[in-house]
């Protein structure tokens, strides 16, 4: 869950970048009364084998169950065996605002077990993908650009006008109607479609929150869960991303520093920030990351400090971190754009649906930030930009048990990075304490945004799910995943070294 800078521009990272796990096809029944298939053949983007979709009509606000009506769409991805097991994976995507179907081919080979004896599903949680979708095209930027705070107003404007015109949003406070809560009463709609007494749970970044909340309105019909990233729903994402990405960064030059090569190459990486951030905004000649054409850009803190927060969601990509902040400190910004494009461009299909991102933010988080007691608003700041953006959108209800976290009723693994900026481990031992003895944390030091990522985490997820009990459930193995090493700082090769002399 969790934004940069300009979130509407910028991939919301987290993601998952792992997040939303996906799986496979259709499910079985496994209800006492067998149902009909609901579900048809179709094709998804990446996946070579045909899977199974299926689609719910369901009131956008249940009170007027003869207003607008909205269509969640799922996959199926059915299990191989001939005598699967009736409890299918439900995979909960992050952002918000992510489709969990567009998430589909990148993390199908994580769920390579469990097919072979369960099915999986992937609901686009309504207002994501193809159900209701409630996207804004990302404005054009130059690298390393940001908009006014007057245009980035204007641009949310337009976008919003746009959403009131679509079918199913009557009227302006529909947009209020994409809560976690209702969202998760359409997940509990399919699993009934499908005729599954009970599911699985598996949920990464927004999508933890989401699993509590199907936990807390249906807790029985729950058999486990998994939670990566942990994002509880008293977290209040604006005012915590600032502390916790700078937390994360203040981890990466300390890693920086106990490493001779790279202390070596960067022996002053942090006064070379402050330096960078201080000299903010600045109008420099770069070429672009993917033409390769001059251009002449006014660099904003914004811009560099979304990318900063886009990078150190994932350890292999923080690493390029230094050399680019050492490069920007001495005027190049080259390191710096390209690690900003290869945030937005090189996985598209983890784009949020901006107006289900603010239809969750801004009734769920927003009315829980604290005043901004006069203080002069820093632009690079979450709560600026969220307060600026929630003041004006329509806020569904959320529920007081919200954000109440019963004691879990089956067996719970919650899992964290120990160098995540969004989601650290804080949040977790928090969530713990509301789920009880039936829930376990397992943090692995050098990971960022996302465990489920890791190739070893495979099996301990296909353990966790396949154990007959929740005792052996909760005492899974999964210390392969403590060592894990931080991949060492990117240095640039000189031409002395490239040519072996010493």
């Amino acid at each position: 869950m969790l934004p940069s800078s300009l979130f509407w521009n910028r991939v919301l990272w987290g993601l998952w970048l792992v997040f939303a796990l996906l799986g496979w096809p259709a499910i079985a029944g496994a209800s006492d009364t067998p149902v009909a298939d609901p579900t048809v053949a179709c094709r998804v983007a990446g996946i070579k084998t045909e899977v199974r979709c299926g689609q719910l009509l369901r009131a956008l606000d249940p009170a007027r169950p003869g207003g607008p009506q909205i269509t969640v769409h799922y996959v199926v991805l059915r299990s191989v065996a001939r005598n699967r097991k009736p409890d299918p994976v439900f995979m909960l995507a992050g952002g918000p605002g992510q489709s969990a179907i567009g998430l589909a081919a990148a993390v199908l080979p994580w769920f390579e077990r469990l097919l072979l004896q369960r099915d999986l599903v992937l609901v686009d949680q309504r207002g994501t993908g193809k159900s209701a979708p409630l996207m804004c095209p990302p404005p054009p930027r130059l690298p390393l650009g940001a908009a006014s705070a007057q245009a980035q107003a204007q641009e949310l404007t337009q976008c919003r006008a746009a959403l009131e015109r679509l079918p199913y949003i009557n009227r302006p406070s529909d947009l209020g109607f994409f809560t976690t809560t209702l969202a998760m009463q359409d997940l509990d709609a399919v699993r009934q479609a499908l005729g599954a007494t009970q599911i699985n749970v598996v949920g990464a970044s927004y999508g933890t929150r989401a699993a509590l909340e199907y936990m807390r309105q249906f807790g029985h019909h729950v058999r486990r869960s998994v939670l990566d990233g942990v994002a509880p729903p008293d977290m209040v994402l604006p005012t915590t991303l600032g502390p916790d990405s700078q937390a994360a960064l203040d981890a990466l030059w300390a890693s920086c520093r106990a490493s001779r090569p790279c202390q070596q190459a960067f022996p002053a990486l942090a006064a070379e920030w402050q330096s960078l951030w201080q000299s903010l905004p600045q109008s420099v000649t770069l070429a672009h990351p993917l033409t390769g054409q001059l251009l002449q850009v006014s660099v904003t803190r914004e811009a560099v400090m979304g990318t900063v927060r886009g990078a150190l969601y994932t350890p292999a990509i923080a690493a390029a971190l230094p050399q680019a902040v050492h490069d920007a400190a001495h005027g190049r910004f080259e390191g710096l754009a390209g690690l900003e494009s290869a945030l937005q461009n090189g996985a598209p299909h983890l784009r949020l649906a901006l107006g289900m991102h603010l239809g969750v933010v801004c009734a769920e988080d927003y009315p829980r930030m604290p005043t901004a007691a006069g203080t002069p608003p820093d632009s690079t700041d979450p709560q600026t930009q969220y307060r600026s953006a929630c003041r004006d959108w329509p806020q569904g209800a959320v529920p007081a048990d919200f954000y109440r976290i019963p004691p879990a009723q089956h067996a719970t693994l919650l899992l964290s990075g120990g160098i995540d900026p969004v989601t650290p481990a804080r949040h977790a031992q928090r969530a713990l304490q509301g789920l009880g003895p039936l829930a376990r944390h397992v943090l692995v030091p050098q990971a960022g945004h996302g465990i489920l990522s890791h190739a070893c985490m495979h099996k301990v997820l296909t353990a966790f799910i396949q154990a007959s009990d929740d005792a052996q459930a909760l005492a899974v193995d999964a210390r392969c995943a403590q060592s894990i090493p931080r991949p060492l700082a990117f240095v640039r090769p000189t031409v002395a070294a490239a040519q072996g002399v010493p």
